[in-house]
């Protein structure tokens, strides 16, 4: 088995409730998704970017069954990733209510932390 380069942590239930209403193909593909960006040194953008719109997030990108699907996550401590909760994407453009659970779930996350 490859090294693994990165830990990958899931916050509470919401990316479990988004993973477990998902058909097998999908989660297959989101399970190949979360591998590759644990074992991979440098993850191409298609699979893992930064958002520039936010403080700190950053979207894991899954495409599978003709549709598009999006993780929050966030790094801790280095390498440490947090994965927050996902959604099907629908349109272009992130919709502002997914962003702000995610960037809610991120601050509640640091607070339980202390």
């Amino acid at each position: 088995m490859d090294e693994f380069k990165r830990s990958i942590v899931v916050y509470k239930n919401h990316f479990w409730d988004f993973y477990n209403r998902q058909d097998e193909k999908v989660k297959s593909k989101i399970d190949w998704t979360v591998t590759m960006i644990q074992t991979t040194r440098i993850v191409p953008e298609k699979f893992l970017k930064h958002l520039t719109n936010s403080d700190g997030l950053w979207e894991v990108r899954v495409s599978a069954n003709n549709g598009i699907f999006r993780i929050f996550c966030f790094f801790d401590k280095g390498n440490l990733i947090v994965l927050l909760s996902g959604f099907q994407k629908k349109t272009k453009k992130t919709p502002k209510s997914e962003l702000s659970k995610a960037e809610r779930i991120k601050k509640e996350y640091y607070e339980n932390k202390k």
